[in-house]
């Protein structure tokens, strides 16, 4: 059961990292070094998800 929680807690992070993505990249003048960090922080959690459950 750990890994399941672990899936859903990566999961939850990465949903709320979509979320400030869309929230900086919808602002008048987005900081594009910092959508780029979270771009690569949820891809990161991708992969762990990935290898997580495969």
């Amino acid at each position: 059961m750990a890994m399941d929680d672990r899936v859903e807690a990566l999961r939850a992070k990465h949903a709320r990292l979509e979320h400030e993505i869309e929230e900086e990249s919808h602002r008048p003048l987005p900081d594009t070094s910092h959508v780029s960090e979270l771009k690569r922080e949820k891809l990161k959690i991708k992969d762990e998800i990935e290898r997580i459950t495969h």
